[in-house]
């Protein structure tokens, strides 16, 4: 259907709400309560499919029927730049094999390897920190931490890590389409520079390897396939754990009580982190899903091809999975839920998310035990979009 100027009607419009970026939370609340299923329009698009209930986005993140893929849909592209052919977007058998090159270097024996040097980051990040009494959290901390641990363990240790921060938020969320036309360029022809040095000058870090690496029959990554790799390690591998760690500070800060709890008794930080992922985590929507044939979910019937979002945040919310699911509690069980997603692309970093979140607050904690929110600095500076959740700067004391 259409509306009287010839745009197909929606659910619920999400642009006329000044405070959605800041807390979605009640909104996605409103739209489970109407069902799990709805369209939506955003900033972006003017009709998109958006999942909210637990069950129906658990289902659909694991379900066959929906293509990552879009360029086989009528009407797309033939081409695509190199840096979105990675595995985030990509179907089987095309994701098995490039998941199956990396995934090993994330298992959680290798991933525990890290924890000397992980802790040691934090430690000497602490130590630049701590004099002041007063920092922003990201760039003191929450920033540098995965992007330290990711350049090392891709090897690219001397990358201009603030050039590059500003070129991945070009990518992800950026403030216009040119914007994002000028950093996907630049990213593309960084990235080739740093996979042309790796082919000439191989190390034994992880990129040198995907650069040599071979399958049982011969078959190497493609130049644009080491483009798109290469993407998503480097910007995978940190901002979503800058988003986690900033996040949970945030969620300590805003829950005196709890953050108390964790004070006394540091051990609860495994749990801790788990429910800071499920109560605010650090991506609010997964990137776009499209059905292949018309499919039914959650009493809506989504006709083939169109754009689903599924709500991770609006998931992990929901009452039916979570008793008093807007009560942050750090002793809550929250296993199950969707922060990293679910099925084939469940975040293959996740082990390691984990373990720098973990360290990072427990450390900062242990450091830094009067931590408070700095009032002086102002109001928070929210990302923008529907992806990533989180805020540019967490002004802190001590």
């Amino acid at each position: 259907m259409s509306d009287a100027s010839g745009r197909a009607e929606v659910d619920v419009d999400l642009r006329g709400f000044a405070d959605f970026t800041a807390n979605p939370y009640p909104y996605y609340e409103k739209l489970r309560a109407a069902g799990p299923v709805h369209t939506v329009r955003t900033e972006e698009f003017e009709r998109v499919w958006l999942v909210v209930g637990y069950d129906e986005a658990r289902a659909t993140l694991a379900d066959p029927r929906f293509a990552k893929d879009w360029r086989g849909l009528p009407g797309a592209p033939a081409e695509s730049d190199p840096i979105f052919l990675n595995m985030l977007e990509l179907d089987a058998p095309h994701h098995t094999r490039l998941r199956k090159l990396v995934a090993r270097e994330f298992t959680a024996r290798r991933v525990e390897a890290l924890r000397p040097r992980v802790q040691q980051i934090t430690d000497e990040l602490l130590d630049a920190m701590v004099p002041a009494g007063r920092a922003d959290l990201v760039e003191a901390l929450a920033f540098p931490l995965p992007m330290t641990v990711i350049c090392e363990l891709i090897g690219v240790p001397d990358l201009d890590r603030g050039a590059f921060r500003r070129l991945s938020r070009g990518v992800i969320t950026p403030a216009s389409p040119e914007q994002e036309f000028e950093a996907v360029r630049a990213m593309n022809e960084y990235l080739r520079e740093l996979i042309e040095d790796k082919r000439c000058s191989p190390g034994e870090d992880l990129m040198s390897a995907l650069v040599r690496t071979r399958d049982e029959e011969g078959d190497g990554l493609s130049p644009d396939e080491l483009v798109g790799m290469a993407f998503l390690l480097l910007v995978a591998g940190h901002e979503t754990t800058v988003n986690l760690i900033a996040n949970g500070v945030r969620a300590l800060l805003d829950h005196p009580g709890q953050l108390a709890a964790l004070l006394d008794d540091p051990e609860l930080i495994g749990g801790a982190v788990e429910e800071m992922l499920r109560y605010d985590g650090p991506v609010e929507n997964a990137t776009f899903r499209y059905p292949r044939e018309q499919v039914e979910i959650g009493q809506r019937v989504i006709p083939a091809g169109a754009p689903v979002l599924v709500s991770l945040a609006g998931a992990d919310r929901d009452r039916g999975r979570y008793p008093e699911p807007d009560t942050f509690d750090i002793r809550r069980d929250a296993q199950g839920h969707l922060a990293f997603g679910h099925g084939v692309h469940f975040c293959v970093g996740a082990p390691l998310a984990r373990l720098e979140g973990r360290i990072a607050i427990r450390t900062l904690l242990e450091r830094c035990p009067s931590l408070a929110p700095d009032a002086a600095a102002g109001e928070l500076d929210w990302i923008p979009g529907m992806l990533m959740r989180g805020v540019r700067g967490l002004p802190v004391r001590w």
